[in-house]
């Protein structure tokens, strides 16, 4: 096969499967990981991928790809309802305490389960607390639930309220439950997203937290965004689309993490 025709498929991998690897390429097209890897230097020199350790992704996929929460609301829409549906197994009307949600289209979707969640008693209550705006604003159209929305300088990209302002508040709550969206969920990485404030945002969500849950579709997983926020053994429950890769999948086992596929 000439290299012409060995770099136009892998292009066409790229394309479908957003990441090749080295070794992968090498067996599929009989060839040394020397070649394959100069294959990968020329389709990166002409904008076609990126190189990345151990094999090349979409030249889109950077770590500092960050999208509006309109723009991300209908991508995996499937997915991240079933996520949603299976977080608010963790919220029944027999719950009674604070929980706190952080911005992002999957726990926009658990909002608007939360809007209409109902106690099981009259003694019982819920109280939300959020950086999110809109997320305030699904959840603050139910009587039996009562918001705090933590102030600071809003994100307009994401609808979110960053700051030192916003993490100093965090550090005087302690909720039950935070649900949190991430960009990238990685076995030696952790958890992370591409702006520095945010993730100290999220960060700060998980050490006031009882217990952390990351609600985050399969298309993030073993994916790596510029900024960590937390890593794996900070996690107490993963709710995801499929089930993670065998690494990602070992990473978690070893951190005690649960997962819930949805």
């Amino acid at each position: 096969m000439y290299a012409e025709e060995r770099q136009e498929r892998v292009a066409h991998l790229i394309e479908s499967e957003g990441r090749v690897s080295v070794l992968d390429l090498a067996s599929t097209f009989d060839v040394t990981a020397e070649t394959v890897r100069r294959d990968l230097a020329q389709l990166e020199s002409r904008g076609v991928v990126r190189r990345v350790h151990g094999g090349a992704v979409a030249p889109s996929r950077t770590s500092r790809l960050e999208e509006s929460v309109s723009a991300r609301t209908d991508r995996n829409a499937a997915a991240k309802s079933r996520i949603a549906d299976a977080a608010r197994t963790l919220l029944p009307s027999s719950f009674s305490g604070a929980v706190a949600v952080d911005a992002g289209t999957t726990t926009g979707l658990l909002a608007e389960h939360i809007a209409r969640w109902r106690p099981d008693a009259a003694h019982r209550s819920l109280v939300i607390i959020t950086n999110a705006v809109s997320i305030a604003s699904i959840v603050g159209t139910n009587p039996d639930v009562e918001v705090q929305l933590l102030g600071g300088r809003l994100r307009g990209i994401t609808g979110a309220a960053v700051g030192a302002a916003t993490v100093a508040q965090l550090r005087g709550v302690r909720p039950d439950i935070a649900f949190l969206g991430a960009n990238g969920v990685h076995a030696d990485f952790g958890l992370s997203t591409p702006d520095q404030e945010e993730a100290a945002v999220k960060s700060a969500y998980v050490t006031a937290a009882r217990r952390t849950v990351a609600l985050v579709d399969d298309s993030k997983l073993g994916e790596e965004a510029l900024m960590r926020f937390a890593a794996l053994d900070e996690l107490d429950t993963l709710i995801t689309s499929a089930q993670p890769e065998d690494r990602l999948a070992s990473a978690l086992t070893d951190a005690e993490v649960e997962v819930m596929v949805a």
